[in-house]
């Protein structure tokens, strides 16, 4: 598989909450999701996207927005609305796709919004990667093919109740969050900076890959470098610029991320947990791992849980 792949199963996708809306002038929500990428498409008119600090946003019929940490922000009819923003969140379902009706009875805007579930820490460092706000226009000159078919799909299953249609509504939801990914790695520039232009590189992706798809096996610099089919120096050299930091560095780093989801998920000891990433010795993953967290798995693990009880981190 290709490493963009890898890293989003590694997320675990869970799906979408969201609502359908039927705003009326004047209106305003306000939405915010911290780390879960929120989105909003436009179904019909026009609304204006708000952030604190930033020149008000105009999105129209056809639109998708995409905030992938979950920023705050606010959509309302016109810049500078008179009515009150309502808190979205508590609308947003997994279940529920009877219309939200608000506003004043002006100017009609539909709108489909929510956000994704996924694991927020194995998602940490593409969420980091990404702008804060990926606005895909379904209007003016050639909108991408999948956005038109994906936003139609979207708009035909919330308009009425039919047998599976969460389950649909789901994996669109997540294949049009993907979509919006793919498009932006593509668009990344080599010597940009951004390490999600790696992916683009067959050398490294070749190497990502490898470390994804079995991050517990004991990987070195060389055995990595064949396979991105280059010599050592070459290999170290080019991974260190793309990626901003060492091949076995990224290796351990992300090793740490799934050990800390596997401490999180269940109660599995450590020693079986280290052995799961890569660890033979239980002292030395205790190392690595309060080098990254700083504090020990056991210490983090009774942490988590007073700070996710009673939900979980794909919950809403």
């Amino acid at each position: 598989m290709d490493p963009l792949s890898l890293i989003l199963d590694d997320m675990h996708f869970n799906g979408v909450v969201f609502a359908y809306t039927e705003m009326t002038a004047p209106w305003s929500l306000r939405l915010h999701t911290p780390g879960l990428a929120s989105f909003h498409t436009v179904a019909a008119g026009q609304c204006w996207l708000i952030r604190e600090g930033e020149e008000p946003l105009l999105m129209q019929t056809g639109d998708l927005l995409v905030l992938p940490a979950g920023t705050a922000h606010i959509v309302q009819d016109k810049p500078h609305t008179t009515a009150q923003p309502e808190d979205l969140r508590p609308h947003l379902s997994s279940s529920n796709l009877s219309a939200l009706k608000l506003g004043g009875g002006g100017a009609v805007c539909h709108l489909i919004s929510g956000h994704a579930r996924f694991d927020i820490d194995m998602a940490a460092p593409l969420v980091a990667a990404l702008p804060p706000l990926m606005h895909l226009r379904g209007l003016g000159e050639a909108p991408p093919l999948w956005l038109g078919i994906g936003l139609q799909f979207l708009a035909q299953e919330v308009s009425a109740r039919r047998p599976a249609q969460q389950a649909i509504i789901n994996r669109l939801g997540d294949i049009l969050f993907m979509e919006c990914l793919r498009d932006h790695v593509e668009s990344i520039p080599e010597g940009s900076g951004n390490w999600l232009a790696a992916l683009k590189d067959r050398a490294l992706s070749a190497a990502l890959s490898r470390m994804h798809e079995n991050p517990r096996h004991n990987w070195t610099v060389p055995e990595l470098a064949q396979h991105a089919c280059l010599s050592r120096s070459a290999f170290a050299d080019r991974f260190g610029q793309a990626l901003g930091e060492p091949p076995l560095t990224y290796l351990t780093r992300h090793r740490m991320r799934l050990a800390a989801r596997q401490l999180s998920s269940g109660g599995q000891a450590v020693s079986r947990v280290a052995d799961q990433v890569g660890y033979a010795s239980e002292a030395a993953f205790s190392q690595a791992f309060k080098r990254e967290y700083g504090v020990s798995p056991s210490v983090w693990r009774q942490q988590r849980a007073r700070a996710l009880s009673p939900e979980d981190s794909t919950a809403e």
